[in-house]
């Protein structure tokens, strides 16, 4: 069972990347089902609209992942409500429309668990993840209710995604880290099966500033005239990971960090 994580899509250059690329990849690399970080790919790099969600469906994405950026436009609080493969943050506060975990079935007929998580440092404000994540865990069992399970966790440090990763280690197949755009090259299985990687990295223009032009980025810093806050423009790099999972277990055989074009070149 190959099963594809992508990368907070970014802007128009991520989403053009994706469409472009995808149906290839998923063939070469015989991909049972893929998830993405979707909460970027709006034409601002911020949010994701319903157009832009059909259009991702349509070219091989399973499920949409998100963050804090997932009500920046505000027709998702609507459209959230009937597509169950768009998710939010599942530790957000209760009453916001939208599920945080959904069960789906791949194209080889397994049953996936796609659990979308928010950390809780430098982030808005969202219930305990890690009492979140315990109760999920009381609730839910890798091969009892899914044959694998995904988890996205949306964060901003490095040490909340690597507890996370350890927290889950043995009851989920893969662990992926989203929210900071850069590839951390900590791809690799955990002790007890999980496979597990810090940040995917963002589908989107490297020559950037974290996808956004960099004259926008260094005023910003500089304490200039910022200037227009808009995506770069260029060919995108599609990042992420791959894993192989074992199906009689819903553990990880084998995993690798996937990157493709632009800046970071072709290295798959």
């Amino acid at each position: 069972m190959n099963i594809l994580f992508l990368g907070d899509i970014f802007g128009n250059s991520g989403c053009n990347a994706i469409k472009k690329n995808l149906s290839k990849i998923i063939k070469v690399n015989n991909i049972d089902f893929v998830i993405a970080n979707g909460e970027n790919s709006f034409s601002t790099g911020v949010g994701i609209s319903e157009n832009i969600a059909n259009e991702l469906f349509s070219c091989g994405v399973d499920v949409i992942t998100s963050g804090n950026h997932i009500w920046d436009q505000k027709e998702t609080l609507e459209h959230i409500k009937s597509e169950k493969r768009l998710l939010r943050p599942k530790n957000m506060s209760e009453g916001l429309p939208g599920e945080g975990f959904g069960i789906f079935k791949s194209k080889n007929g397994y049953t996936v668990g796609v659990l979308n998580l928010m950390g809780n440092v430098y982030m808005k404000k969202c219930e305990n993840v890690f009492q979140s994540s315990k109760t999920f865990l009381e609730n839910y069992k890798l091969k009892k209710n899914y044959d694998f399970l995904i988890v996205d966790f949306h964060g901003e440090i490095t040490s909340e995604k690597m507890a996370i990763g350890h927290f889950f280690d043995g009851m989920a197949t893969l662990v992926i880290g989203t929210h900071t755009h850069v590839p951390t090259n900590d791809c690799r299985i955990l002790e007890k099966g999980t496979a597990y990687q810090t940040d995917a990295g963002m589908c989107g223009v490297y020559n950037s500033v974290i996808g956004m032009n960099k004259e926008y980025s260094l005023n910003k810093f500089l304490k200039k005239n910022k200037g227009n806050r808009e995506p770069s423009e260029g060919e995108a790099s599609i990042c992420g990971a791959i894993v192989n999972a074992d199906i009689k277990t819903g553990l990880a055989k084998n995993v690798r960090s996937f990157i493709s074009g632009g800046d970071l070149r072709n290295k798959n």
